[in-house]
């Protein structure tokens, strides 16, 4: 695999290399930050320095189904001691799609200064790199975060439905079972939480594990991604594109390759997903094709 600079993306520099990690670990204007699936994972051994965000926990309203607020995300930045000038490195399981979910919230209240560890956890454990069970303490900081901004790379149903109506491209990135109906879940995950399955009428399945190499977690070069969007879907970076999966996670991971790695300018994530479109009333639906 090309070095990162190699591999013809739009923003090469939203991603970092595990070497650049290691070489940064001690470095005050880096804070590193693991996302996972399994909550257990960043206990049981993490990157020296890194500090957990929980997508649960510290990302979501414990009340309503929403993000956090400004106020929640300024005392979340304060406890893991980052300021505005501080570059925030994600890192996680499942091939970074938690990563580039807490990436994508970030952004929702701009934190621009954010990149992505290529590879995350995997390619650090294969590497034989060092982990840690020493939680780390730092400093709290006085961050001031922005309202949250939820009109650029946010869409909401009644969006969706309009994008619908205008016959603009939608991408499904869950697994081929989801998109037919055949599964209401991942496979080998419990088959729960919406009443349908099926797929978003005229959207395309572009499985969001597609744009990453499987033996190390690091994302394809831009010719392979494009081969794939462009070159069997026939999307174009001046489309208006909402991506969905089931929750928003998996469909962030897609938003984060097409915005950043391929340059698309009008890509938003459609976080209210298959659990909300599956379960509302007097949406459409489209199976097995």
């Amino acid at each position: 695999m090309p070095d990162i600079a190699e591999r013809g993306y739009a923003k090469p520099d939203v991603l970092v290399s595990t070497d650049w990690v290691a070489e940064n670990l001690n470095n005050p204007n880096v804070r590193i930050i693991e996302s996972n699936e399994d909550p257990l994972l960043y206990p049981s051994g993490h990157i020296p320095g890194a500090v957990q965000v929980d997508w649960t926990r510290d990302l979501n309203d414990p009340v309503l189904r929403d993000y956090i607020q400004k106020p929640q995300f300024e005392t979340l930045m304060s406890r893991i001691g980052v300021t505005k000038d501080t570059t925030v490195v994600f890192y996680g399981d499942k091939n970074n799609w938690w990563a580039t979910y807490a990436f994508w919230v970030f952004q929702l209240f701009g934190h621009t200064n954010a990149k992505i560890m290529d590879g995350g956890r995997l390619k650090w454990e294969k590497e034989g790199r060092e982990l840690t069970r020493e939680v780390p303490q730092y400093p709290p900081t006085q961050y001031v975060a922005p309202e949250r901004d939820d009109t650029k790379i946010r869409a909401f149903r009644a969006q969706v439905l309009e994008h619908i109506k205008a016959q603009k491209p939608l991408v499904d990135v869950r697994s081929p079972q989801e998109y037919t109906g055949e599964l209401l879940h991942m496979p080998n995950y419990p088959q729960e939480g919406t009443l349908r399955g099926g797929h978003i009428p005229g959207a395309q399945s572009v499985p969001w594990a597609r744009a990453v190499n499987p033996d190390d977690g690091t994302f394809k070069t831009s010719d392979e991604l494009r081969a794939i969007y462009e070159g069997e879907k026939g999307l174009k970076p001046t489309d208006d594109i909402i991506a969905y999966c089931r929750i928003g996670e998996r469909s962030s991971h897609s938003w984060f390759v097409l915005t950043y790695l391929l340059g698309y300018n009008n890509v938003r994530n459609y976080d209210g997903s298959w659990t909300e479109w599956g379960n509302s009333v007097g949406v459409p639906i489209e199976k097995n094709v």
